[in-house]
């Protein structure tokens, strides 16, 4: 049994397209899995050294808006 290109074609798009929305069908976090992102290293504010840096950078840069008592013109070295 032979198939002809565009039979072949359309079982491989076919294949391709389950294969592609069948990816997408366990979505969301299991109640089970749930401690996993509860852990302390999993939060996005973790590293208090970065968060510390990151609003210096951050407030430094926003010198007119007179955030966090630190007064820069935007150079960031005060």
């Amino acid at each position: 049994m032979k198939l002809s290109i565009d039979s072949r074609i359309t079982y491989i798009a076919s294949l391709f397209l389950m294969l592609t929305l069948s990816g997408c069908s366990t979505l969301g976090v299991q109640p089970w899995e749930r401690d996993q992102f509860a852990r302390e290293d999993m939060a996005l504010d973790n590293e208090k050294l970065d968060l510390t840096l990151d609003d210096h950078i951050y407030f430094s840069k926003e010198g007119t808006s007179g955030g966090r008592s630190q007064g820069g013109g935007g150079c960031g070295c005060n």
